[in-house]
């Protein structure tokens, strides 16, 4: 049965996941790279955070959307992005990977599980691509 305390996981570790990217960001900025990337990344980051801060808020709302048995799943794919965006080098691939995060944290927040199934997908065959 989904909790209140495993809906306010997920989302720790969708904050944990803009941490790392927030990482990622500054080493693209002490890098060098260009502008326009660096602030798409920022605003993915503070997106994250913003669906993050989302979930919290919605935690007694979304327990009873029915992700149920899903949840388990959904914390074990986020903790593995979350360590997966300190692996990635390239600002693109952040770029992407944290658009997909996006994707998930507004398809869980949205309250309809059968929306969360393909950014899932996605989430999970870039993780096992890296």
């Amino acid at each position: 049965m989904t909790t209140i305390t495993d809906i306010e996981a997920l989302a720790d570790r969708l904050s944990a996941s803009a941490n790392a990217l927030h990482l990622q960001l500054m080493k693209a900025i002490r890098a060098g790279a260009p502008r326009s990337d660096t602030q798409a990344l920022f605003d993915n980051e503070i997106a994250l955070r913003t669906q993050a801060d989302s979930l919290y808020l919605d935690a007694a709302h979304i327990a009873a959307a029915g992700l149920g048995a899903d949840q388990q799943q959904l914390l074990a794919v986020t903790e593995r992005a979350q360590a997966a965006i300190d692996k990635i080098n390239h600002l693109k691939d952040l770029l992407d990977f944290s658009a997909e995060l996006l994707s998930l944290g507004a398809a869980i927040a949205s309250g309809k599980p059968d929306h969360v199934l393909a950014p899932l997908e996605k989430i999970k065959h870039r993780l096992d691509a890296l």
